[in-house]
């Protein structure tokens, strides 16, 4: 009776953490969305105030497609993205697959020594990283940006999907072999699209990150040509003067794409994050 009692509680409070959380992480988000269609004045004298019809305005946005080249900025970001998301779940899910069905020579500390890259900043290594971009002659190339980000994701991928892949039937995968199937075809045929669920949770995890990162674009791909969108939403900031309309309007469509991504892979990301607690 008392677990009866005290579950309705728990779950209330359970709840109402999670709303406020929720509300927490929310607040910036629509604050920026709401500011982005406001004029300067309305911005610093009514921040939380939604747009009204003479505070309404589009100067941000107008600012953004004539100074900006923001389509160049958002190719960019895309790209980087796309091809680092590809990269690390390919690799990242090769490598798990290696981990969890061989057993060989040193098979737990190439697990260790992969996971330590989830504990260790890559910031760490950017003199180092930026002197090999510069032999290699990569700098102010997007190639740069996409093996940095590719290498700062692989150790929580390969964390990630090697404990589901341990998941995965012995049967089904020994059937693949007595059938003929490589194990390339064992992989790609009969594996992955079991794991699909943890690799959108990656995808997701990897995907914010590398989208709003500012670090990298700004040091190893500061050129005009291969400006990301973060680092070209820069533009508007002076030392002296920020137009805030344009910073706004920039953050703001900025924020969409992921948006989108996000609730497009929102099921999969949840069915990754909970089928890890179910045996």
């Amino acid at each position: 009776m008392s677990k009866a009692r005290t579950n309705p509680l728990n779950s209330f409070a359970a709840h109402a953490a999670l709303i406020a959380y929720t509300i927490i992480a929310l607040f910036p988000v629509v604050v920026i969305l709401i500011n982005s269609f406001k004029t300067r004045k309305a911005i610093f004298r009514e921040p939380l105030a939604l747009p009204s019809p003479e505070s309404f305005s589009l100067i941000g946005y107008q600012t953004v497609m004539k100074q900006g080249d923001f389509f160049l900025y958002f190719q960019n970001s895309f790209v980087v993205t796309v091809a680092s998301l590809f990269f690390i779940l390919l690799f990242g899910a090769m490598a798990a697959f290696a981990l969890s069905e061989y057993r060989f020579p040193g098979n737990t500390l190439m697990g260790l020594y992969l996971a330590l890259g989830i504990m260790i900043p890559i910031r760490i290594g950017t003199v180092a990283i930026l002197e090999l971009m510069v032999q290699t002659g990569l700098v102010n190339t997007l190639m740069a940006l996409i093996l940095v980000y590719t290498a700062q994701g692989l150790p929580l991928a390969v964390f990630i999907l090697s404990e589901f892949m341990r998941q995965v039937s012995d049967d089904l995968k020994n059937a693949g072999r007595i059938d003929g199937m490589s194990e390339y075809a064992i992989f790609f045929k009969l594996v992955l699209p079991l794991v699909r669920p943890a690799m959108a949770t990656v995808a997701v995890f990897n995907m914010i990150p590398i989208w709003n990162d500012l670090w990298f674009p700004l040091i190893l791909a500061p050129g005009e040509s291969t400006k990301t969108l973060t680092l070209g939403s820069q533009v508007f900031i002076g030392q002296f003067v920020t137009d805030w309309n344009a910073v706004l309007s920039a953050l703001s469509l900025a924020i969409l794409p992921v948006l989108v991504l996000y609730v497009i892979f929102s099921r999969q990301l949840i069915r990754g994050i909970t089928s890890g607690a179910v045996k």
